[in-house]
């Protein structure tokens, strides 16, 4: 199920988008300021972000600008403003699309799609409860803070957040990750889960809970 992030602050709007939304399978979460949602972001992960334009505080403009320098969230912006120069300036400051109100609720349905369809191909970053593992700059952060990462705990990383709930055993991983020609023993990989573990714990992630040792089998990272 992808999810949703509301933003707007007007009630009535979130009420109306998350009522036609989740019975066509989305999870919405509503956010009625643009502060709330960036601190919803930090700790919770969402598929895409339909961002209202005039908001109190922190406009949407400025909230779009404030996501993307840490998320590579695709974001449609939803406002009753129409003018070229709004459209160009939202689309300028990072936005994937730009919908304006009242919309047109199959044409709404149609864009989230398409931007999410697009999105899938493109990104290369992974996201997880404050976590974001960027393939390009090849770095892990937690709320914006990096962690150092080995080559190999990067690449065990990726692997467990790409496959969230999956068992690996430890030859699996060995395989995948040292290749079939190194010869590598089990504590190995025992080790840089170790590791992993360490430096996820030193910058507040809750580590235990989501790597997991399954006794007698490997490791998974849970949901």
């Amino acid at each position: 199920m992808k999810t949703i992030l509301l933003i707007d602050d007007e009630p009535m709007m979130l009420d109306l988008l998350s009522l036609y939304l989740t019975p066509l399978g989305f999870k919405c979460v509503k956010k009625r300021s643009a502060k709330d949602g960036i601190a919803f972001l930090e700790f919770e992960t969402a598929d895409l972000v339909l961002l209202d334009v005039m908001m109190p505080e922190m406009d949407g403009w400025e909230a779009c600008a404030e996501i993307r320098k840490y998320w590579d969230i695709p974001i449609i912006m939803l406002t009753a403003m129409s003018d070229k120069s709004d459209i160009v300036k939202g689309l300028k400051g990072g936005a994937d699309d730009y919908i304006s109100k009242p919309f047109d609720e199959e044409e709404l349905t149609a864009r989230i799609e398409a931007v999410l369809r697009r999105h899938n191909g493109l990104s290369n970053k992974l996201v997880f409860k404050g976590l974001v593992l960027d393939h390009d700059s090849y770095q892990l952060q937690y709320n914006r803070k990096d962690i150092p990462l080995t080559p190999k705990e990067f690449a065990m990383m990726s692997l467990f957040l790409s496959n969230q709930n999956k068992v690996f055993t430890r030859e699996h991983l060995i395989i995948t990750i040292w290749g079939y020609e190194v010869a590598t023993e089990d504590r190995t990989v025992d080790s840089h889960v170790r590791n992993l573990r360490d430096k996820l714990r030193k910058a507040g992630f809750a580590a235990d809970e989501y790597l997991q040792t399954v006794w007698g089998v490997g490791y998974k990272w849970a949901k």
